[in-house]
């Protein structure tokens, strides 16, 4: 079944070097902002900046399209507020699954990705660059193409329902689907409906992408160290997957030294799939404010713990 999309949502495909991706595009609003009004008072139709989001394991690119309620959908939400919004399917999801049945490791994606997103910016208009909001095994993908810019734009990183150190048995992480309570939490965080209209956004996992996943604890320094953008994680109040308590917290922001802006946040009565929550629209508001900040290029060289769940 093709997921239902939001108004002014459209389908696209991106040349990722040889590689078809397809995409969900929500260009910004044309009447905002006011300031890019020419002479003759025609609003502007350049973004403030364009927000790549990619997904999680398991899931597509419509998870930033949330159908279960009008305040799930990140790519609504961002246009609104002058933003672009390109939500990717990974390699080995949506157009490109055939092609890669096993997927692609993640410097492989990485690849892909940066050729992806040179190929939209020829195409599109992107504002002030890129800003990369991930999810999960996303968030590991976000957190490569940072490592290795090869040139592109990026503004900073946000990325929720991904740490460095898993909470859970190993064994258990590698397995399909990986339990439900890990991934959603508990029932009475998502709209009615969330799990039955969420059924078309769920994919199988690549086989390269579940066994690399194993190895994230070994291969997350030495990308971390090479990061030199801002960077913001939140982790859910009901996240099962990832350690993030104050000792993992610590080590998780020591290691993105070179970075120059590290925040860790909690989203309060949210679980592992945030942005199908009833919290998605205040985790989705924060991730856009701390984009418009690497935007502006505020720099308060912040290196900042939550204080609380």
């Amino acid at each position: 079944m093709t997921p239902a999309l939001s108004p002014r949502v459209r389908r696209i495909t991106l040349d990722g070097a040889g590689v078809t991706l397809s995409a969900l595009l929500r260009e910004a609003d044309p009447a905002y902002p006011a300031a890019d009004r020419d002479a003759a008072g025609t609003p502007g139709t350049e973004p403030r900046a364009t927000v790549v989001a990619l997904h999680g394991g398991g899931m597509s690119a419509g998870y930033f399209d949330g159908q279960a309620h009008a305040d799930l959908s990140l790519l609504t939400l961002g246009a609104r507020l002058g933003w672009t919004v390109l939500a990717v399917d990974r390699p080995g999801y949506g157009a490109s699954a055939a092609a890669l049945p096993d997927g692609q490791t993640l410097a492989a994606q990485a690849a892909t990705l940066r050729a992806a997103l040179r190929d939209f910016a020829s195409r599109f208009r992107t504002g002030a660059g890129l800003f990369l909001l991930a999810h999960s095994y996303g968030g590991k993908l976000a957190l490569t193409c940072a490592a290795d810019p090869d040139g592109l734009a990026l503004l900073g990183l946000d990325i929720s329902g991904c740490g460095h150190l898993y909470a859970t048995d190993i064994n258990d992480v590698t397995e399909r689907g990986g339990g439900w309570r890990r991934n959603w939490g508990v029932l009475r965080l998502y709209p009615p409906n969330a799990f039955r209209l969420s059924e078309s956004l769920v994919a199988p996992m690549p086989e390269r992408e579940l066994r690399e996943a194993a190895r994230w604890p070994e291969i997350f320094p030495g990308l971390a160290a090479r990061i030199r953008v801002p960077v913001r994680l939140t982790f859910a109040g009901h996240e099962y997957w990832w350690r993030h308590d104050s000792d993992a917290i610590a080590d998780l922001i020591a290691r993105l030294s070179a970075s120059p802006r590290v925040e860790v946040d909690r989203q309060p009565d949210a679980g592992h799939n945030i942005s199908l929550g009833w919290a998605a629209r205040a985790y989705h508001l924060r991730a856009l404010a701390f984009a418009e900040e690497c935007r502006a290029g505020i720099d308060i060289n912040v290196r900042s713990v939550p204080t609380s769940c």
